[in-house]
């Protein structure tokens, strides 16, 4: 097994597919108190519970059994909230690793010097890589040099924005993928073996797949009994109508340019608001903290068990929580799908460390030839009628009433600075 040193941990998502690889989960330091209990439920990894800035790199080694350089892989998504100190990264400043000032993406950058792994892998949210707001980037990218400069290593990174549907993940969510060899090895991101059945209609050559759907990860799943039912119908006041959304489909079906109801603007609420899950399609991004009617939701119209969103995240199965909703999917909406990371990890193992792995993937979820029929949708309840009528579009990107409203007070700001 080759030996890892886990950061920023979560629930486990890279770790569990890291292990699907071969990789073995020495100690993983995490802070939420939830996501460790988690862990200590369902693996016997060692679990440093503390926050990364508080932690030596010393500690990290010693918890793990291990020593710096005789590591073979360090991973982890350090949390997004470090953007707000794109002041701190500015390039020009000196990057110190031991500043107390520390955010979560130095105090990754300061294990991975001290620990000093063959391969290492960073991920985050697509946003890091946003051209023109990339500080996160940079900064990373600038740190890992003064790392080469100070420690004598070699590592050098690739970086790729993915969708994990394309590797096979029934769910689109994009990701930023960091990669870098102590030794100086350019790592390769592996070619998509997915894509959307209608580009593969013409490609005659194309020897991907079709995305694997919701039914592929969902079809075996037992419906939950009457108990759980009724702790997953959706409150709030729309809640009722998604019983009249077809599969596929969100609040937009009820708008004049839908086959619904006019009870909404066109395009006047977020894309996962009243957002049903297709049997046909890979779901939509799991999220992390949804209002009472911000999906996915189930086709029978309820949320989805915590079993359901452990597929969705090719999780391994079997695994247990002990906590309520809320927690349970904060932490399973923050994780990494793991099937993309054993995907990466069996690539790491092949290119960067001289130990490739000839068996199958263990975490693609099976296709599922023969698909239901969709749920028969219901009729618009009566307490919703009220919104039937006329309902104005959205303006545009920039236009409406929040976006004038942020202009509006950095305009009044600035003219008050003048003054």
């Amino acid at each position: 097994m080759l030996k890892t040193i886990s950061l920023f941990s979560g629930i486990g998502g890279l770790d569990f597919g890291f292990e699907a690889a071969g990789f073995e989960t020495r100690v993983a330091l995490e802070l939420d108190k939830t996501s460790c209990k988690t862990i200590r439920l369902n693996r016997d990894w060692a679990v440093i519970e503390d926050d990364i800035n508080k932690v030596t790199s010393v500690d990290v080694l010693k918890v793990g059994g291990l020593k710096a350089g005789d590591v073979d892989m360090l991973i982890g998504g350090p949390p997004c909230q470090p953007f707000s100190k794109a002041s701190y990264w500015a390039r020009g400043d000196s990057l110190r690793l031991d500043d107390p000032r520390a955010d979560t993406l130095t105090g990754y950058l300061r294990i991975l010097r001290d620990t000093r792994p063959r391969a290492f892998l960073l991920e985050n949210v697509y946003g890091l890589a946003y051209s023109g707001k990339d500080e996160g980037l940079r900064h990373i990218l600038d740190g890992i040099e003064q790392i080469n400069r100070d420690v004598g290593t070699q590592y050098k990174v690739s970086w790729r924005v993915v969708n994990c549907a394309e590797y096979g993940v029934p769910q689109v969510r994009e990701r930023v993928f960091l990669v870098g060899s102590r030794e100086g090895r350019e790592f390769r991101f592996p070619e998509a073996t997915h894509a959307k059945p209608d580009s593969l209609e013409n490609d005659l050559f194309s020897d991907k797949q079709p995305f694997r759907t919701a039914w592929d990860a969902l079809g075996d799943v037992a419906p939950p009994n009457d108990e759980e039912l009724d702790s997953l119908r959706p409150g709030g006041k729309w809640g009722d109508l998604l019983t009249s959304i077809p599969e596929g489909e969100n609040y937009l079906w009820h708008t004049n340019r839908g086959g619904g109801k006019p009870l909404f603007g066109w395009r006047t609420r977020y894309w996962s608001f009243l957002l049903k899950l297709s049997k046909r399609l890979p779901s939509w991004t799991v999220q992390a903290q949804p209002g009472s009617a911000i999906g996915p939701f189930h086709w029978d119209s309820r949320r989805l068990t915590f079993e359901e969103l452990c597929r969705l995240q090719t999780f391994p199965n079997g695994l247990t929580v002990d906590c309520g909703r809320t927690e349970m999917q904060r932490m399973l909406g923050n994780a990494v799908p793991s099937l993309v990371a054993e995907v990466l990890a069996r690539e790491i193992r092949k290119q960067l460390l001289d130990a490739p792995t000839r068996s199958r993937l263990k975490l693609l979820p099976p296709r599922r030839e023969h698909v239901p029929p969709p749920v028969r949708l219901s009729a618009v309840p009566k307490k919703y009628h009220e919104h039937i009528g006329e309902h104005e579009a959205h303006p545009g990107t920039g236009k409406g009433r929040q976006a004038l409203r942020r202009a509006a007070t950095v305009v009044g700001g600035a003219s008050a600075g003048l003054l």
